[in-house]
């Protein structure tokens, strides 16, 4: 007894359909003989039900010829319920016509016996589709853990490119009087003007969520040339000279050619480190001509400088320097204002107007420590 214990298959579930008790019998009796668990239901409406109850089964055998309710019918309603869609049935049939066997095959039977049965033909069946959903099963389990695996790493990456940008942001502002909040505020600036015109005509193909989220992770880095720039202009508490002014202009550069060259040492392109060096190169510029490196003017500045521009000029406003006490809201409000069309993007100042309470949010969530 035990020999024959061990040669049985492991114990799976079937259903067996038929509304003949004695079919029900002989099947029966063939299935537990070969070592499975066997259920039975003598109409559709029953098998609906122990298809749903636990063990379900890993196969239901289906007859087609039933009264009430046919086996097209229950295959049908299975494929209905999520719970049970996925469950792999075999018809049972006294129908000799191939288009039945073909219509029970559309339906999404995954075989068609013929009856009178033939032992060894079901049983053969029956382990063929047993092995293949257990195949299916150990495929789906492979799959889900590949996929969280994917998602686990790309999450690692995530948080490691984050860190290393704030690395990078933190690193200049030590130089600088500028705190790790003027960070967060102006990508929670950038972010706000860029939703607010993600519908606009002249914005909408450009802003969508994948250069959302490109543009706020490479916003920290808008001022990571100063780290080129010598502490006695940088650190000046009062007004620069015309000559130091010109060596404070050069950061805008030394930020890109920095970033570029990291562009350059990556295997392949990195999306937002393309922003990162527009933005940290061109948000000086302004929307008239007159600003610099390059003195670029209206749409020839790149989208992101010409939106850390607005940031990054409210933030300066509204801050305290060495040099300067903190701005007013309104006060700052009313600058950003007149810049319009001259200094900032006319439809971006107009984003701004119209957000502005969003911006004194951020502000006040993010404010400095005293």
């Amino acid at each position: 007894m035990v020999a024959t214990s061990a040669l049985l298959p492991e114990t799976q579930t079937l259903l067996i359909v038929d509304d003949m008790p004695d079919n029900l019998v002989v099947l029966g009796e063939l299935l537990r003989g070969a070592g499975y668990r066997v259920k039975a239901a003598n109409s559709g409406h029953a098998a609906l039900r122990y298809a749903a109850q636990s063990p379900q089964p890993d196969l239901i055998l289906l007859d087609v010829m039933m009264p009430e309710m046919d086996g097209y019918e229950v295959l049908a309603r299975l494929r209905l319920d999520p719970a049970t869609r996925d469950l792999p049935v075999i018809f049972l049939t006294a129908l000799g016509d191939a288009r039945d066997e073909e219509h029970g095959l559309e339906l999404g039977a995954v075989d068609y016996i013929t009856k009178p049965i033939k032992p060894a033909v079901v049983l053969a069946r029956v382990h063929t589709q047993l092995e293949s959903k257990r195949a299916r099963t150990w495929l789906e389990d492979q799959n889900a853990f590949l996929e969280a695996e994917v998602a686990r790493r790309m999450a690692e990456n995530e948080l490691v490119q984050i860190v290393s940008i704030r690395a990078l942001a933190h690193l200049a502002e030590m130089r600088d009087t500028d705190t790790g909040n003027h960070i967060h505020r102006t990508q929670n600036y950038v972010r706000s003007l860029a939703l607010e015109l993600r519908d606009h005509p002249r914005f909408s193909g450009f802003l969508n969520d994948r250069n959302i989220d490109l543009l706020v992770k490479s916003a920290p880095l808008h001022d990571i040339g100063k780290v080129g720039i010598p502490d006695h202009i940088l650190l000046k508490p009062g007004r620069l000279t015309p000559t130091e002014w010109e060596i404070m202009k050069t950061h805008a550069k030394l930020g890109s050619d920095a970033i570029e060259r990291a562009e350059a040492d990556a295997e392949e392109p990195v999306a937002f480190l393309t922003f990162a060096k527009e933005i940290a190169h061109w948000h000086h510029e302004k929307w008239d001509g007159s600003g610099y490196p390059d003195g670029l003017a209206g749409d020839a500045i790149p989208i992101p400088a010409r939106l850390m521009a607005v940031a990054d000029v409210f933030d300066a406003l509204i801050s305290r320097r060495t040099y300067k006490e903190p701005m007013d809201f309104d006060n700052a409000r009313a600058i950003i204002g007149e810049g319009r069309g001259s200094h900032f993007d006319p439809d971006i100042t107009d984003a701004f107007l119209n957000g502005f309470e969003e911006f004194r949010v951020i502000a006040q969530r993010h404010q400095d420590e005293a």
